[in-house]
């Protein structure tokens, strides 16, 4: 027996849900490139790009996903044979790292846990080691999609200055950008960077970085500069030069609509809206855990993301719940990756999202526990309504 039938919910940590707003955007002829409207979109998204990392700095677009920041920030600001140090707490800043290995820069990577955050006091030990100076870059996430991870940014940035290291400071908030606070300038951060698909609620294919004066200084001395990526060539005075070619104009109209949702809300309370569903979301799997086969990944509570749950879970277990809620209920839940593929389930709570497709998936994998015998305590779903009824 099928209960699908119906609207379907796609809860997985990127892409994530687009609003019907931001698809209309898209539904529209092409227009000049060189002139017109498309100017304003173009202007209208790299200063709202300002108000959600938080920066005065420059901002810069790019037709590509994640990845394609990851190589716009390296090839900017370094040089061949750099040494960046990586901060391990999932997969993704690993995966940077080794995007910087391609790229000809040396990487080191400072050992962490797939269950833990970054310590900052480890950080701060390591650059203290680093006597000459050697280390040009610091490459961490915010929240690892992988792992389940947040990252204390701020943290991380008062143990670089402890040690006094003068190493440019970069974050991937891919995962983060929007869902939760983040502070580029308060937090000296020199180059942050982003995707579309997440908490900024558009289809995938367009990331987005962020330099601070600190990064553009860098740019001035940096010898990996691709023509594509080149922040130079991106600044110059004709339109399409800062997309390196033909704009990608139906993404950015759905950009800007996509802007344009996210402060009607209201920044700040995008902010609070994912750390209430993320806590309720907790709350269920704390009781579910009771069972003891149920469990989180990251064991450190006040180290859980407000995009992302991960979920320990035997592998059939989690095999057959992730089957059962997607062709019973419709109701798509990710699986692990990485270090830990196989062994449980993501539940994402980030962008366009809200308490009914939140708890409605809560619902869907409480069913699926009882349904497939899986030992778990029982009333999680009852803790997620208890909590938002006195949280609101």
């Amino acid at each position: 027996m099928s209960l699908r039938h119906g609207k379907e919910f796609l809860m997985i940590p990127g892409p994530t849900n687009v609003p019907e707003e931001v698809l209309r955007a898209m539904h529209r002829p092409a227009v000049d490139i060189y002139e017109g409207p498309l100017l304003d979109t173009t202007a209208y998204c790299l200063e709202r790009l300002k108000h959600v990392f938080r920066t005065q700095g420059k901002t810069y677009i790019y037709a590509a996903n994640g990845h394609g920041a990851w190589d716009a920030a390296l090839c900017n600001t370094l040089k061949r044979g750099d040494k960046i140090l990586v901060l391990e707490s999932g997969r993704f800043a690993l995966g940077w790292g080794e995007a910087a290995e391609v790229a000809g820069l040396q990487a080191e990577i400072l050992p962490g846990s797939w269950d833990r955050s970054v310590e900052p006091a480890r950080l701060e030990e390591r650059l203290r080691q680093d006597i000459k100076n050697e280390i040009s870059a610091i490459l961490v996430v915010q929240v690892d999609t992988a792992s389940g991870v947040w990252n204390d940014i701020a943290a991380l940035r008062k143990a670089i200055d402890a040690a006094g290291h003068p190493a440019l400071f970069m974050v991937d908030t891919i995962a983060s950008l929007g869902c939760m606070p983040f502070e580029m300038d308060a937090w000296g951060v020199d180059v942050a960077l982003t995707g579309s698909q997440k908490g900024l609620m558009c289809p995938p294919g367009l990331s987005f970085v962020a330099a601070s004066p600190k990064a553009d200084k860098a740019h001035e001395s940096a010898n990996l500069r691709t023509n594509y990526t080149d922040w130079t060539f991106r600044q110059g005075p004709e339109h399409y030069q800062k997309y390196c070619g033909t704009p990608p104009e139906h993404l950015l109209y759905a950009f800007q609509k996509a802007m344009e949702l996210l402060f009607a809300e209201g920044l700040e309370k995008a902010w609070h809206r994912h750390a209430l569903l993320a806590e309720a979301t907790r709350r269920a799997v704390g009781a579910w855990s009771e069972g003891g086969v149920v469990d989180f990944n990251i064991s450190e509570p006040h180290a859980r993301s407000n995009s992302v749950t991960v979920v320990r879970l035997e592998s059939d277990h989690a095999s057959d719940l992730r089957q059962f809620t997607k062709e019973v209920c419709g109701v798509t839940i990710g699986g692990t990756i990485g270090e830990i593929s196989g062994k449980g389930i993501r539940i994402a709570h980030m962008g366009h999202v809200n308490a009914v497709m939140l708890l409605g998936t809560l619902s869907a994998i409480e069913l699926g526990l009882e349904k497939l015998s899986i030992p778990h305590g029982k009333g999680g779903v009852q803790a997620a309504i208890d909590y938002l009824s006195e949280a609101l």
